[in-house]
């Protein structure tokens, strides 16, 4: 029942650095799920995460938001003037509305980038109105799989 309270009831607030734990979780929970089979058997880079939360959280020209118990958060988002660079949904609440809210807050992005290999996330950008560019880049984590850059 409390998720479903706090999914009608999303506050995001923005994240500081004592967030850095709990985004390095939260992300590595939502992708052990989402994208398990473009990682398979790959270890997960937690250390290296936290570092670049902490970097990102440090960056004045990104802004970062997370909504959820700040032990264990349920979405958090992260953008700077143009682009979208971090959405992720605890996977027990996906389908609930919380990555479209999130998208919502960032505005004044018009690009993205995403995995080619994660359908669902390309189908909610695509069911918002994001399109290819035709773009393509190498990801920043082994094995580097292909990211298609999104715009709108």
């Amino acid at each position: 029942m409390a998720a479903m309270t706090a999914t009608r009831e999303t506050v995001f607030r923005p994240a500081t650095p004592a967030d850095a734990d709990a985004l390095t979780a939260v992300e590595r929970d939502t992708n052990l799920v989402a994208l398990a089979h473009v990682f398979p058997g790959v270890p997960y880079p937690s250390a290296d995460v936290r570092e670049r939360w902490r970097r990102l959280l440090a960056d004045p020209e990104v802004q970062v938001e997370v909504a959820g118990p700040s032990e264990r958060l349920d979405v958090y988002l992260a953008w700077d003037d143009e682009r979208l660079r971090h959405l992720g949904v605890r996977p027990g609440l996906w389908g609930r509305g919380l990555a479209r809210r999130a998208v919502e807050r960032a505005t004044g992005v018009h690009r993205l980038w995403v995995l080619r290999d994660n359908a669902r996330a390309r189908g909610f950008y695509e069911h918002l109105g994001w399109t290819p560019t035709g773009r393509e880049q190498q990801a920043e984590w082994p094995p580097y799989p292909v990211e298609l850059e999104y715009g709108r």
